[in-house]
């Protein structure tokens, strides 16, 4: 999954803390284009690549984010991280966040074992 970032080691290091991953390789391509590849799992990564302008509107694909325990926690440790709280969707389950760009993702209550 590509994202596109004004800056891509700050969304790299922002999802890293998220996700518990990390940086596994950074390059620049013939035109210059930075690109941040955070590792997941197996061979599924997040690719931040650098863009000149953001995307204009709602984003069409988000991450949802299963948390690990207390959903609140999650929340409050995400904001941490520089996330910030758009709505507490009182009648979902799910509350939504947006990275320190802008881009949304849910985070969801933790999932029955």
């Amino acid at each position: 999954m590509a994202v596109d970032a004004r800056d891509p080691e700050v969304l790299a290091w922002f999802w890293c803390g998220v996700l518990g991953s990390s940086v596994v390789r950074r390059w620049h391509d013939a035109h210059g284009t930075a690109y941040v590849e955070v590792g997941l799992v197996g061979d599924v990564v997040l690719l931040f690549q650098a863009v000149a302008a953001p995307t204009a509107g709602k984003n069409r694909l988000h991450l949802d984010v299963a948390a690990p325990g207390d959903q609140r926690a999650e929340v409050e440790r995400l904001v941490g991280l520089g996330a910030r709280v758009l709505d507490e969707a009182p009648d979902h389950p799910w509350i939504v966040l947006a990275d320190p760009e802008g881009n949304e993702f849910c985070v969801l209550p933790a999932r029955a074992s």
